[in-house]
């Protein structure tokens, strides 16, 4: 079956989407409007770009509820600072709740029950019971599209890190210790606590 996306609906696409790129990890993006007012939102269309500097980007996309880019994407451009905060299984129903969709303003922190701390060395706070968090500072925005299926592309560079004492081990954090999750189509959610193991192989000798 081949498929072209110019003849497929927006719904489509995003649907080919989602079910074929699994699992994608999940960034619990904190951030703060102009007036100083706290937002919490899930985004799973995120990534490392590269660690000197460290940078992270993740994706949000247009609110098809209210006609425009979502709450996230507003607040960093008036407030060039975020936190991605990791999810993991302690985590998943809280993450959930804050992907509800609310007007401009509302608490998720308090909604989803969880406890805002101030950050190190940006004005946003972060999520206390995440396990790793990620202070950022906005490097760039790339805009794909704004309007309906579109999304934009949030470059942050990290600033400080914050990384539960219990996860660190010689400089590495245990997948077995973290329980991360993935999100997958629809509803769906993977726990991620079944590993194996491939060693890169060698170019062969001339």
């Amino acid at each position: 079956m081949k498929l072209n996306p110019e003849e497929l609906t927006n719904r489509d696409r995003y649907k080919l989407m989602i079910g074929a790129i699994v699992p994608r990890p999940i960034a619990w993006v904190s951030t703060i409007d102009a007036a100083g007012r706290p937002n919490l939102a899930p985004f799973s269309f995120f990534t490392a770009v590269c660690s000197n500097p460290m940078t992270l980007l993740f994706a949000p996309g247009w609110s098809g509820l209210r006609g425009r880019m979502k709450d996230t994407l507003v607040n960093i451009r008036a407030v060039p600072e975020f936190v991605i905060n990791i999810t993991n299984e302690a985590t998943a129903e809280a993450m959930n709740l804050t992907a509800t969709e609310f007007e401009a303003g509302i608490d998720e922190f308090a909604w989803a029950g969880v406890t805002p701390v101030p950050s190190e060395t940006i004005r946003v706070p972060r999520v206390a019971e995440a396990p790793v968090a990620f202070e950022c500072k906005l490097q760039q925005i790339v805009v794909v599209n704004e309007g309906p299926g579109g999304g934009a592309a949030v470059f942050g560079e990290v600033q400080s890190v914050f990384v539960r004492d219990d996860l660190y081990e010689n400089g590495r954090i245990p997948t077995e210790k973290l329980q991360p999750i993935g999100r997958l189509a629809g509803p769906s959610y993977a726990h991620i606590n079944d590993f194996f193991e491939m060693h890169r192989v060698p170019p062969p000798k001339e």
